[in-house]
């Protein structure tokens, strides 16, 4: 289970070199295997009581046949075109991830088992940005565990490098590097704790009566708080030479529908090695017996896992193109509203598994690669009935301020009437929150004198 949850969460990218790294570590797996090569064992008059194991062996290895098989093309020589994307893949940097420096981390923290599982089952539920997406309540009742235990975990997780890691929000993660700098307390780590909101907008004079202290202090540790990273995990994700996305899912227009289908091109393809006949045939020991099935089973199990993972981000990402078909057809401007609670629902599954699943993964389509996050948006009702995402309601948002006069900016209350107008009711703490989302100052910043 801990294995599936992992190469759930992992990007197509990683997963390569997961394989690649089971392939070295695990001699019962190869890449490429004839179909005969287990009926060959079958017929090998010397693996009597290997029977039952090589019985499942070549019933596995039918029932994956259809999934791992090279077809004859991947087996002929690669054609120019081949050779050259084959090259690009094998050029990649590749760069520490952040689940990599993390668990990395792990590895040298003497922990129980039990914790040493939660905290990387944490590290598995991180965004991009180092934040904890999934409360401890969910992830307890999905994968079990008190929450005691799961608490201590995140405790764990939060002392690891960078600083800042773990936190459900900005001002969580901005108290957490304080903490870490010994600052518990300070001046700097009461204006996070009580006034952050006045610290956006600058408003020193409100915060420094708040506080009871002199602007001319808030004003320095406003200066403190600036030096600190509101995204400790980014650096991880920016890396120069890793904005190389390779999609998992593609969809292609099949006449009036669409296809939806995974990106098994870049996955290296498995199955149980061929050389299990030679080690099988073999007068062995009970240990070197044990050994053979041992890793057997341990890629039997990391099979079942690929497999599992590649049905999830299938299943999800059919219903996905099935609740946006608007978009596929006409483009971001026509994105509807979606959360993961209504496709976990569709498939079966816990919204933390949806989560996982779309979590750096991207799917190709006819306007471009996007991260399947992209498609879960909260939306509006417009007046004609119909429903709007906002991400398209951000979308619109900057074209309005974009096209507006730069010596009289549109102020929020305009661009709620302006919105109106348009069918579309939206508060106008709602168009202010949208617009720093978007890292757009408010009208007056924006004026032109």
């Amino acid at each position: 289970m801990q294995e599936s949850l992992h190469l759930l969460q992992v990007p197509a990218q990683e997963l390569r070199q997961l394989i690649r790294q089971e392939l070295t570590q695990n001699p019962a797996l190869e890449e490429d295997l004839s179909p005969s090569s287990l009926e060959e064992v079958l017929s090998s008059s010397s693996v009597d009581e290997f029977n039952p194991d090589i019985s499942e062996l070549s019933r596995m290895n039918e029932e994956w046949n259809d999934y791992y098989a090279q077809s004859d093309l991947d087996n002929s020589s690669p054609s120019e075109a081949n050779r050259t994307h084959q090259w690009v893949l094998d050029s990649l940097t590749e760069p520490v991830t952040l689940r990599e420096h993390l668990m990395e981390q792990l590895s040298f923290v003497d922990l129980p088992q039990v914790l040493s599982e939660l905290v990387a089952n944490l590290i598995d539920s991180l965004n991009d940005d180092g934040f904890l997406t999934t409360n401890l309540a969910s992830l307890c009742e999905e994968l079990g565990g008190s929450e005691e235990n799961w608490e201590a975990a995140l405790q764990h997780l939060r002392s690891f490098d960078p600083a800042g890691i773990g936190a459900t929000d900005l001002r969580d993660c901005l108290l957490l590097q304080l903490s870490h700098m010994g600052q518990t307390g300070s001046l700097a780590w009461r204006i996070v704790d009580q006034c952050l909101a006045d610290l956006g907008r600058r408003r020193y004079q409100q915060i420094a009566t708040d506080l009871d202290v002199s602007v001319a202090q808030v004003a320095v540790a406003a200066e403190s708080i600036s030096k600190l990273d509101p995204h400790p995990g980014r650096s991880f994700s920016s890396t120069p030479g890793a904005a190389y996305v390779i999609p998992d899912v593609i969809v292609e227009k099949e006449g009036d529908a669409w296809a939806v289908t995974m990106n098994d091109r870049e996955i290296p393809h498995l199955r149980i090695s061929n050389s299990c006949k030679d080690l099988i045939a073999e007068d062995m020991g009970r240990e070197e017996k044990s050994y053979v099935r041992e890793k057997i089973r341990g890629g039997k199990a990391f099979i079942r896992a690929i497999q599992q993972r590649q049905e999830t981000i299938l299943r999800i990402s059919k219903e996905i193109v099935a609740r946006q078909d608007a978009f596929f057809r006409s483009g971001p401007s026509a994105l509807r509203p979606l959360n993961m609670a209504a496709i976990a629902q569709a498939i079966g599954v816990h919204k933390t598994t949806v989560s996982r699943a779309v979590s750096g993964k991207f799917i190709e389509t006819p306007h471009g690669i996007f991260e399947l996050k992209y498609f879960f948006a909260s939306g509006y009702e417009t007046a004609e009935g119909g429903s709007l995402s906002s991400t398209s309601v951000k979308k619109h948002l900057l074209e309005l301020i974009e096209s507006e006069d730069p010596q009289t900016p549109l102020s929020d209350q305009d661009l709620v009437e302006v919105f109106a107008k348009s069918g579309i009711p939206i508060a106008r703490r709602t168009i202010a929150k949208y617009r720093e989302e978007l890292h757009i100052l408010p009208s007056h910043q924006r004026r032109s004198r």
